[in-house]
């Protein structure tokens, strides 16, 4: 009677358990139930120096990224006063793309920032306004016959491009084997720091180690990425979405051992934008996107209306490589 009775109490606690697992809520698609800790960030100002970027009508890349990334390490300094802020440039320099990465793991860095503005080539227009005369000449035997016709005569016209609009890139989720083997070498020097067995990087289980924090260091980029995108079409700027990057030129995404986007502020080549950039208020409306991104990126199971991500190999009518 007793063995009974012990089985029929053990039946309702699994029962109970059961249903309690079955009834929890939920996580949506896009909710993430980590707190990222962050200690260290990173502010990279694009171009600089002898590399202005790219250029609009009264304007260079360079200037605008640094006029962005240093209100943007005022904010974060108001936002979260505990937070070191480290700035790969402060002035008119250009540290090489090498350094500027280099310089992020060095100061082990929780999050990379880094500010560039877009560029689309002007549109050609092509306008038909008559006929002219157009001399020509052939030969016969040495003797050289001038000839004369009509042709089309077409006014050209450059037209600004109407692309505009602020996107936000993240290192393509199919390289994250490259990422990895910078995570690695930071995750190594950070045993060695603190006097553990200093493992071989070239240890198949390490590698895997480093392969599964490069896959965390992509969902918090990407994570990152879309918060920042929501943030700014709320001040009304043009949502271009997340898009992943693997060109190999882009250096401070493939070589930073941490959570990276690079942001695309705006095309410096369209009027409005270059206007935007320019203005105290848009430069301040793009820091404060990335800062409120960076409060909702801190908070306990964040939820996100990530819009889909598009892999982008080149940029689509750039003018410039980008670092």
């Amino acid at each position: 009677m007793l063995q009974k009775l012990i089985y029929c109490l053990m039946g309702t606690v699994i029962c109970m358990v059961v249903s309690a697992y079955d009834t929890a809520p939920a996580m949506t698609a896009h909710t993430h139930a980590y707190k990222p800790g962050i200690k260290t960030i990173i502010i990279d100002a694009g171009h600089g120096g002898r590399d202005p970027g790219a250029h609009g009508d009264h304007s260079t890349e360079k200037k605008v990224c640094l006029a962005i990334a240093l209100k943007l390490g005022n904010q974060i300094k108001t936002a979260f006063p505990d937070i070191k802020i480290y700035y790969t440039r402060m002035g008119d320099t250009y540290p090489e793309i090498k350094a500027r990465a280099d310089y992020a793991n060095r100061n082990k860095g929780d999050l990379f920032i880094s500010i560039h503005a877009n560029a689309a080539p002007k549109t050609k227009q092509s306008k038909f306004i008559g006929y002219k005369k157009e001399t020509y000449y052939t030969k016969k035997g040495k003797k050289k016959i001038k000839h004369t016709r009509k042709v089309k005569n077409y006014k050209i016209t450059y037209l600004d491009n109407p692309t505009r609009g602020t996107e936000t890139y993240i290192w393509a989720a199919d390289r994250t084997s490259i990422k990895g083997d910078f995570v690695g070498e930071r995750i190594a020097e950070d045993v060695e720091e603190s006097d553990e067995f200093v493992p071989d990087i070239n240890d198949p289980e390490f590698k895997a180690k480093s392969l599964l924090w490069t896959k965390r260091f992509f969902n918090k980029s990407m994570l990152l990425a879309t918060l920042v995108q929501e943030e700014i079409a709320k001040y009304g700027r043009q949502n271009r979405g997340v898009k992943q990057r693997n060109e190999k030129g882009i250096w401070v995404l493939q070589a930073t051992a941490m959570p990276s986007i690079l942001v695309e502020t705006g095309y410096i080549t369209n009027t409005k934008d270059e206007t935007w950039l320019n203005s105290t208020k848009g430069q301040g409306e793009m820091a404060s996107a990335i800062v409120k991104a960076v409060k909702r990126y801190l908070n306990v199971g964040v939820t996100t209306t990530a819009q889909p991500v598009s892999k982008a190999t080149t940029k689509a009518q750039s003018q410039k490589a980008k670092a």
